[in-house]
């Protein structure tokens, strides 16, 4: 049976090194802990029973509680596979800004940072060009460098 655990948003990472100590201490009854990073503020665990769920939550701080219904397993599989599509741009490209303080602005991608998912652009149709860094979801590609 999967339950899953609420924790305090931000501390998922956190909890979950100290559950996976925990259970290498007394593995009995447990499979498998596991989040996904777009879930905020849950951690999912494959244990026996919710008796097992709550112990092994007893004395880990940020954990405010386990849901006490079990989580179905198609559940699970849609969440994994729920990812958002993450769009491709490299260096020179031009993008537009689909969200955030300057939707609908043009601008030019000066950097990629592929392990934090970032980019950083200068925006192309201002007087004086001011490097900003955004998540590479809140873009969408207007046209490749090469094409240019």
């Amino acid at each position: 049976m999967i339950f899953s655990y609420r924790v305090t948003s931000g501390q998922e990472h956190i909890v979950l090194d100290m559950l996976v100590n925990k259970i290498k201490k007394a593995p009995e009854g447990i499979s498998a802990v596991f989040l996904f990073p777009d879930v905020k503020g849950y951690i999912f665990v494959e244990v026996l029973d919710l008796a097992t769920a709550r112990k092994l939550s007893q004395g880990i701080p940020h954990v405010k509680g386990v849901l006490p219904k079990d989580v179905n397993i198609e559940e699970i599989v849609s969440m994994a596979e729920a990812r958002a599509q993450v769009i491709t741009v490299a260096k020179g490209d031009q993008v537009e800004f689909t969200s955030g303080p300057f939707k609908g602005e043009r601008a030019k991608v000066i950097r990629v940072d592929e392990t934090k998912d970032t980019i950083t652009i200068e925006l192309t149709e201002v007087a004086v060009p001011v490097p900003i860094t955004t998540k590479s979801n809140t873009v969408k590609l207007i046209r490749r460098a090469d094409e240019a």
